[in-house]
């Protein structure tokens, strides 16, 4: 074999990886928009699809970090809690399970907000279990690279729950069990989703969609609500 020859189907395999790797990162892209985007984009509305009533949001101000560092958790909604919001002299944790994604005890911090360590609850937000809205953020890249336990994939696959699904929480001893009510994306300047209902116990999940786009326009909201036990 020449080595004209030989560059030649180096030159055809690097071609032909290339093409491989973008249909890899513009397809997941495109499919989200194609299969999910449309169902979750009819609901912009939170307010009205599920009443979160009186806002509880701890140190929410008019403004907040102009970074576009999604791995802090400060930068995902404009508006909403600053980096200083998010801090705490004393980090404390709960975890999280979601059965349908393979997610078991992942741990969310109560302060904190670097999102390549843990699942973020937002700040002010009511804790697991008691009346009011529990926000819990998490990272998302392409699905293709999803790992249920790497916090930066860890919610990568949340557009394809569905109604019904379960999401449960351990927190302080004690286990919740929850059900998805609704899903639906609003804009990162939307912090509607943040306000709290105290009429039960809610959980909100948050990422940013479509998985992997760089752009990350909005944020998917994934709405829970609490089964009451049994017993």
């Amino acid at each position: 074999m020449t080595q004209k020859t030989i560059l030649r189907i180096a030159a055809a395999v690097s071609g032909i990886s290339g093409i491989v790797i973008l249909v890899g990162v513009i397809y997941p892209i495109v499919s989200y928009n194609s299969i999910y985007g449309k169902n979750f984009s009819q609901l912009v509305s939170p307010i009205n699809e599920n009443p979160i009533s009186q806002s509880a949001v701890a140190g929410a101000s008019t403004s907040n970090t102009s970074s576009n560092d999604l791995t802090q958790a400060s930068s995902w909604f404009v508006g909403g809690a600053t980096a200083s919001d998010f801090a705490s002299s004393k980090v404390q944790y709960f975890t999280i399970s979601i059965p349908k994604l393979k997610i078991n005890n992942a741990i969310v911090a109560i302060g904190g907000q670097d999102l390549n360590k843990s699942l973020i609850q937002y700040p002010g937000t009511a804790l697991p279990g008691r009346p009011g809205n529990t926000v819990i953020f998490g990272h998302s890249i392409l699905p293709i690279f999803y790992n249920p336990k790497n916090y930066i994939s860890i919610f990568s696959l949340l557009p394809t729950l569905s109604k019904g699904d379960e999401i449960d929480i351990d927190y302080d001893g004690i286990s919740y069990v929850y059900k998805i009510d609704t899903m639906f994306e609003v804009k990162p300047t939307d912090i509607q989703i943040l306000d709290q209902n105290y009429s039960n116990s809610y959980v909100t999940l948050v990422t940013c969609v479509p998985p992997g786009d760089p752009s990350n326009p909005s944020r998917l909201i994934v709405r829970a609500v609490v089964v009451p036990p049994t017993n």
